[in-house]
């Protein structure tokens, strides 16, 4: 028997995860020096890192060689997010704490749901644990939550939602979401993933954190890639209530987030002039992505991300003529969207770049 059967079998059933491409990759394959090329696959921040955030990696560098300390981070965000230090739990970005989950609650005989069309950690941390995956199917490309409600099982004890989701963009009204928790049994963690929180507009947005007093079995993660502009030094959290906390505390690497990551979030935290410009550089790219589509006659999925998912026909060919063009955006045919491409939105120049590649694309 060779060591790739002695293996367990659901682990060698897992697809591994395909990030977006990277600028050096492509400029290897095609020859296309770095600067000329244009990355709108993986929903980055477009203007870099906080400034604030920059001068604290730069200050903490001079203590690199001792191990960190998440005191201080814990310490913001708990008081950002209105609840107890022993509510937070830090990840090596946000996947990492979708993965401490898993870990605490999924096994084999054990289920876990989620939506079609959702994000693929989801699959990849139900899997690991050997646990069985239950995906529903996906209503207007988003989460079909009277769906997901009739899927749960006996033996079901998570279920992953994301909102906004990731790759379509769909946003989940809260009362709906709220309702939803009502309806599930206490002894399912319902796992409802904010990446793109920062994102929705500001009257729209609703503190979900102040739930868990009411709903323990509710877990919210959220992450520094997207807005904050950290997505490189991987940082991100869960909220949780203090007992779950502990229970993935306990299967937490020790030091699984790096001084400077922590340095970076506790500044970035704090940096509300530029989460602000940020925002508004998105909901200004969105106005301008939206049209360039809408000219081009191409329908898309109307997003509360910092992207666009939009049907390009021959998703793999039009994917091929943009990155011959120096233009790299995300297939999504894994997510079971073959005919759909997404598109981060960029700043203004990238993102006309890209109509205009689209366009010849096409």
């Amino acid at each position: 028997m060779s060591l790739q059967e002695q293996s367990l079998s659901y682990v060698r059933a897992i697809s591994p995860y395909q990030p977006g491409k990277p600028i050096t990759e492509l400029a290897r394959e095609m020859g296309i020096p770095v600067e000329k090329i244009v990355k709108l696959a993986s929903n980055e921040n477009p203007l870099g890192m906080s400034p604030k955030a920059k001068k604290a990696v730069e200050a903490a560098i001079g203590g690199i060689e001792r191990y960190p300390d998440q005191f201080d981070l814990i310490k913001a965000v708990a008081a950002k997010a209105g609840v107890a230090q022993s509510q937070v739990v830090l990840g090596n970005g946000s996947n990492d704490v979708l993965d401490l989950i898993a870990r605490v609650f999924l096994a084999p005989g054990r289920s876990a749901i989620f939506s079609q069309h959702a994000f693929a950690v989801y699959p990849l941390a139900t899997m690991s644990t050997g646990a069985e995956l239950i995906a529903t199917p996906a209503k207007n490309y988003g989460h079909d939550l009277d769906a997901m409600r009739a899927a749960i099982r006996p033996d079901t004890r998570l279920i992953w939602i994301a909102n906004p989701n990731n790759p379509t963009g769909n946003f989940l009204p809260y009362p709906e979401v709220r309702a939803f928790l009502d309806a599930v049994p206490k002894d399912v963690v319902v796992v409802l993933d904010e990446a793109y929180n920062e994102y929705i507009a500001p009257d729209e947005r609703v503190d979900t954190a102040s739930w868990i007093k009411d709903f323990p079995n509710l877990v919210v993660c959220r992450t520094f890639s997207k807005i904050f502009g950290l997505a490189g030094l991987r940082i991100g959290y869960a909220l949780a209530s203090s007992e779950i906390a502990d229970l993935m505390n306990r299967v937490r690497q020790p030091f699984n987030v790096n001084n400077l990551a922590i340095a970076a979030a506790v500044a970035a935290l704090d940096d509300h002039q530029f989460v602000t410009e940020s925002y508004e550089l998105n909901r200004r790219g969105m106005e301008q992505l939206v049209t360039g589509l809408k000219r081009l006659g191409l329908e898309y999925i109307p997003s509360h991300g910092n992207f666009v998912t939009f049907r390009a026909g021959d998703g793999a060919g039009v994917n091929q003529k943009l990155l011959q063009q120096g233009v790299i955006v995300r297939p999504i045919g894994g997510y079971g969207l073959p005919e759909w491409l997404r598109v981060t939105i960029g700043t203004e120049p990238e993102n006309a770049r890209f109509l205009e590649a689209l366009e010849a694309a096409l």
